[in-house]
């Protein structure tokens, strides 16, 4: 079949499918503020949502110099993943500091070290990624350096001081 002979449902699907560059640039970028951090500040395009994906989070994400990407945390249920497109950040695996850059990619299993990423202060460009991950209906995430650990059931968050949780 031509280019010619698409029909109206191929038409259809090639938009709710197909998301060209210049599509995908031309998307408002949205401002997410992580819940731990301030400093964190990730200017996102949720590409997975645009496709219809449930289980699975796929976002463009654009990080300022001398913003962090999130707090150091990691999954229990979750995996996740980060390819860096342009720009350098400092990614901490466990408490080892690893300078990232375009090509690079980091992938955390669940129950992985913690994880984070800084954008220095001094960068002379933002830090772009995919970031992708599954979306379990149940994930408790460990924030070591803040202390908490939060619980996130079919959409709903609570967390606790883990000083405040107690052995079975």
């Amino acid at each position: 079949m031509t280019s010619d002979q698409a029909t109206k449902a191929d038409v259809e699907a090639v938009e709710a499918y197909y998301w060209s560059a210049g599509r995908i640039a031309g998307l408002p970028e949205r401002a997410h503020v992580h819940q731990f951090n301030p400093n964190a500040v990730r200017h996102m395009r949720s590409l997975g949502d645009l496709a219809g994906l449930g289980d699975m989070g796929v976002h463009l994400v654009r990080i300022e110099p001398g913003g962090d990407t999130t707090e150091h945390h990691f999954h229990g249920q979750d995996e996740e993943f980060l390819f860096i497109l342009s720009g350098k950040g400092e990614a901490t695996i466990g408490e080892t500091v690893i300078v990232v850059g375009p090509g690079d990619f980091l992938g955390f299993p669940k129950n992985s070290p913690a994880h984070s990423m800084h954008v220095p202060e001094d960068a002379t460009e933002d830090l772009v990624y995919l970031m992708g991950g599954t979306r379990s209906p149940i994930d408790v995430c460990t924030y070591p350096r803040a202390g908490l650990r939060m619980y996130r059931i079919d959409g709903e968050k609570e967390y606790v001081e883990l000083a405040d949780l107690n052995k079975v």
